[in-house]
């Protein structure tokens, strides 16, 4: 594929500040984009633009705080896009650029999809598609469960976006988690297979598939899950529910800047 940079330079001609708006974007694009920091020279090799105009244009973005260097001199995304997710609207962000692809698993499941995150040792709902079914449409955001007892919880404790209960696990039905011994076991088969099932073990009665939602690291930074009556998840296949899921948020980790090449377990 021909280098970004050449494209741009082929493109029709246009003022000089258009053309280098258009390569800093390209610049940054790579940079945010990439799992790991950037050399300099891994950016120009890639960008196939000269080194000065390079450099010049990594120093504007250095000043803008779009761009910063690591301890090796390697570029990452600047201290901006921290403050930017950090911003209480952020939540509002992700849920609007998820919606998509929510409602797309809504529509080939027909079943309550739910978008969590993870705040201190809280798994927080933040949006919902309802179900098209009467039974099973609970509204679950807001609402305080025992996180070990959900698809959602088990996905965010496998992959370290959720610290791991302390104490006595509660059990809300006999087939929720005895202790956490159990509960790892469980975690590491999470990890393995990508998804994470609960079968009657919030409340009898009701299941539920999980998958993660990876950013620009890799990290995991929330959860998608499908839940309904048990039988109806039994019906549907939890295995092929785990792959919907897979799929469909393997894209939107994408659309938040995350290669699934580097993905960390």
């Amino acid at each position: 594929m021909e280098p970004r940079a050449k494209r741009i330079s082929a493109m029709p001609a246009q003022p000089l500040g258009s053309q280098a708006v258009d390569r800093a974007s390209a610049l940054l694009a790579l940079v945010v984009e990439s799992g790991t920091p950037r050399t300099f020279t891994s950016l120009v090799a890639e960008l196939g633009l000269a080194k000065s105009t390079t450099s010049r244009l990594l120093h504007a973005l250095e000043r803008s705080r779009l761009v910063q260097r690591d301890q090796s001199g390697a570029f990452r995304p600047g201290a901006l896009f921290s403050i930017y997710a950090a911003r209480p609207n952020a939540l509002h962000d992700l849920v609007e650029l998820a919606r998509p692809t929510l409602d797309r698993i809504g529509e080939l499941t027909e079943e309550t999809v739910n978008l969590s995150v993870p705040r201190g040792r809280e798994v927080v709902q933040i949006a919902q598609i309802d179900s098209r079914y009467l039974l099973g449409s609970t509204n679950w955001v807001g609402v305080d469960v025992p996180a070990h007892c959900t698809a959602l919880g088990k996905v965010l404790y496998a992959f370290g976006a959720l610290p791991l209960p302390s104490g006595q696990l509660e059990r809300p039905t006999p087939h929720s988690p005895v202790d956490r011994a159990q509960l790892e076991h469980v975690l590491v088969e999470v990890r393995s297979r990508g998804w994470a099932v609960s079968l009657d073990e919030l409340e009898v009665g009701l299941g539920a598939v999980a998958a993660p939602v990876r950013g620009i690291h890799g990290d995991v930074v929330a959860a998608v899950s499908v839940s309904g009556p048990t039988t109806r998840i039994n019906d549907h296949g939890i295995t092929r529910l785990g792959d919907v899921l897979v799929g469909e948020l393997r894209r939107l980790s994408t659309q938040l800047g995350h290669h699934c090449d580097r993905e960390a377990v």
